[in-house]
């Protein structure tokens, strides 16, 4: 009786265990990438956390940030990577989102900046913006609607009066203006610097916005989880001993991460105001 006793017990253990190395997380990339980039960029840092959490964690692959946030108000994500305006959007709705680490750019910053962008031949002039051409990333893209109508706002013009149009990635924002189908776009100020050389100008800028962020479901995750998560990132060590390990992760992640709270968010809500952000184009 004494060894059945130790048997069940021993059994009991080790199931315990089983499942906790079995427990699966369920993380949302960025949508509008292809899956190949999508891997390549994150899964390095989730390979990371799932060795040091004993899980397993799975990508829940979107189309848009629409499908993204509607996947994590149905409790079907666990852990999602969200610039500020998608998550004030789905912390708006849903409060149990919340922001564990903001990652750094590679200045070392922890916010970034919007710009609106044009080409010289283009003769565009924020000021008296008016019947152009403009390209906007995606509705919920921070650098999308929101910075270009808050930045044609503050010069004295409206977005509402020229023809703008969701082309999707900033890299296609880019190319659309310089390639001339549109006046004017609006994209990340990083990657807008990465196509100057070629011509394209910035001529107005958003003031800093808090880096992209790694969100929690604290509906579907423990106190604790999220607790080493916050702390497995911030302690990595960028210019350090981490160096050779984050270098193969992805570009936006790589350079370190700070904590986050929902009070770094304010610029964002204030930004954001009561502006409504059209789903589609008016063209």
């Amino acid at each position: 009786m004494h060894r059945r006793s130790i048997a069940v017990l021993a059994f009991a253990i080790w199931t315990a265990a089983f499942n906790a190395h079995a427990e699966t997380l369920r993380f949302a990339p960025l949508p509008m990438q292809n899956r190949e980039t999508v891997v390549k960029q994150f899964r390095p840092m989730t390979s990371f956390l799932e060795k040091k959490l004993s899980t397993t964690i799975v990508y829940e692959y979107s189309d848009g940030y629409a499908d993204l946030l509607e996947k994590f108000l149905q409790k079907k994500i666990d852990l999602a990577y969200l610039g500020p305006l998608p998550y004030v959007e789905l912390r708006r709705s849903y409060e149990q989102a919340e922001p564990l680490v903001r990652f750094k750019e590679k200045s070392g910053n922890t916010t970034y900046t919007c710009s609106l962008v044009t080409f010289p031949d283009a003769f565009f002039d924020p000021y008296v913006a008016e019947h152009r051409k403009i390209a906007l990333t995606q509705p919920l893209s921070t650098c999308g609607y929101l910075s270009v109508s808050g930045l044609l706002r503050e010069r004295g013009s409206s977005l509402e009066d020229n023809a703008y149009r969701y082309v999707g990635k900033h890299d296609a924002v880019a190319l659309s203006v310089l390639q001339g189908q549109f006046d004017a776009g609006g994209l990340k100020t990083a990657i807008a610097g990465e196509y100057t050389h070629l011509g394209l100008q910035m001529v107005a800028e958003t003031p800093p916005l808090p880096a992209f962020a790694l969100v929690g479901n604290t509906a579907t995750l423990k106190a604790d989880q999220m607790a080493r998560i916050r702390r497995l990132l911030t302690d990595l060590d960028p210019a350090g001993k981490d160096k050779a390990m984050l270098a193969s992760w992805g570009k936006n992640i790589r350079y370190g991460a700070v904590m986050a709270s929902d009070d770094d968010y304010r610029s964002v809500r204030t930004l954001l105001r009561d502006t409504k952000i059209p789903k589609k184009g008016n063209f």
